[in-house]
């Protein structure tokens, strides 16, 4: 771990946040009918369905944020080896997990480089 600019001292726990995604409604209260039939024309025709996509990019963020004051709470100020799952709750919802370890870091102090001698040889010797 040193090699980014801190030391790890020690491992604190597991830390987490989750999100729930429930269909359009937990981001987009309006017009929930008309983007699911956009959504679902995009499913045939092919192409990115930007409404979900920025619903998980949201929700993903809400998990993140979570897993950071999880951490927090308990004690750590930083996270290593996070990682994201996802799975179906019911039908129209889902839930986005992301978990980690909670560390202690600590920031690397930076070497100062050798200052030059500013005596001379001829300052040191004895006359």
């Amino acid at each position: 771990m040193e090699n980014i600019g801190y030391i790890l001292l020690g491992i604190v726990a597991i830390c987490w946040g989750i999100a729930m995604l429930i269909g359009m409604i937990a981001t987009f209260p309006l017009g929930i009918i008309g983007k699911d039939i956009l959504a679902g024309l995009r499913t045939i025709i092919g192409g990115e369905i930007t409404e979900y996509t920025k619903m998980l990019a949201e929700s993903r963020e809400q998990a993140l944020d979570r897993m950071i004051k999880d951490a927090k709470r308990q004690g750590a100020n930083g996270i290593v080896c996070a990682r994201f799952t996802t799975s179906a709750v019911m039908q129209g919802s889902a839930e986005l997990l992301v978990f980690g370890t909670a560390v202690k870091l600590q920031k690397k102090r930076k070497k100062m480089p050798n200052k030059p001698n500013t005596t001379d040889a001829k300052s040191r010797t004895a006359d």
